[in-house]
């Protein structure tokens, strides 16, 4: 646990995939195209601050931590990624048969499995937080690439901040932040625009109880080269000067309790 009321979570950054799993998947989904490329290391800092991180290890290509656990559509308009997904962000199949979906008794499988833990402990450290501090701070962690037609139209902002449309922060986080951001012009942002906020974000953003929760949603061309995959560390570094003062605003932030 850390030293300050900040939790930051990364459910899509993680590459595992169970063994009898490998021999099913097409070589595209074992490129894991649609990973959160390098999140946990540009939050690296954090801890030392005195932020909790909590980093999946498993690939979103195994079970998504981010959608609701019956699978519920979180953006009408857009396609849907799928609790368990069949398919690649660019519509591609990740089952060397096609399949169009799982049975239910393999989703179960894998709920109880990876998606269940995940949540029970982000819940615990969410819970054990506030009953210190008074309150909590959540920050989902998460990036993408900045172009993925069938998802979404044009090029992303660099930073996609998502707060369910305020309800699931107190609007001091979203003036705060906003501050931040303001000052930094080099990045681009926008503040629940494609990006509104996951399942994590809407599920346990409950202001009235004390836990504010938003999703940043990082852009990869702003740290990294898209076509690739390896972590640049000299690139990266004017964004993580940026997500540090990004941190060290939301730890500062006091927030009544109640």
């Amino acid at each position: 646990m850390g030293t300050t009321p900040l939790i930051i979570s990364v459910p899509h950054a993680g590459t595992g995939l169970p063994p009898e799993l490998v021999p099913q998947l097409t070589p595209r989904a074992l490129a894991m195209p649609d990973t959160d490329w390098h999140v946990a290391e540009l939050y690296d800092f954090a801890p030392a601050l005195g932020a909790t991180m909590i980093v999946a290890s498993h690939s979103r290509y195994l079970i998504d931590l981010n959608r609701p656990p019956d699978d519920a559509a979180l953006y009408s308009a857009a396609p849907q990624t799928g609790l368990c997904p069949t398919q690649s962000f660019a519509g591609e199949p990740l089952y060397l048969d096609g399949r169009g979906s799982l049975t239910a008794a393999e989703i179960a499988r894998r709920r109880a499995q990876y998606w269940e833990p995940y949540h029970a402990a982000l819940r615990a450290r969410l819970e054990a937080t506030r009953a210190r501090f008074g309150y909590a701070v959540l920050l989902d962690a998460h990036s993408i690439r900045s172009v993925v037609p069938r998802l979404f139209a044009d090029r992303l902002p660099d930073i996609n901040v998502g707060t369910y449309d305020g309800r699931s922060c107190s609007g001091r986080v979203n003036e705060t932040l906003g501050q931040v951001l303001a000052a930094a012009p080099r990045w681009s942002h926008v503040f629940d625009g494609r990006f509104k906020g996951g399942h994590i974000t809407r599920h346990y953003g409950e202001p009235a109880r004390s836990v504010h929760a938003l999703q940043i949603e990082l852009a990869q061309s702003s740290y990294m080269d898209e076509s690739g995959t390896a972590y640049d560390a000299q690139r990266a570094e004017p964004l993580r000067e940026l997500l540090r003062n990004i941190v060290e605003s939301l730890i500062a932030l006091p927030l009544a309790a109640g």
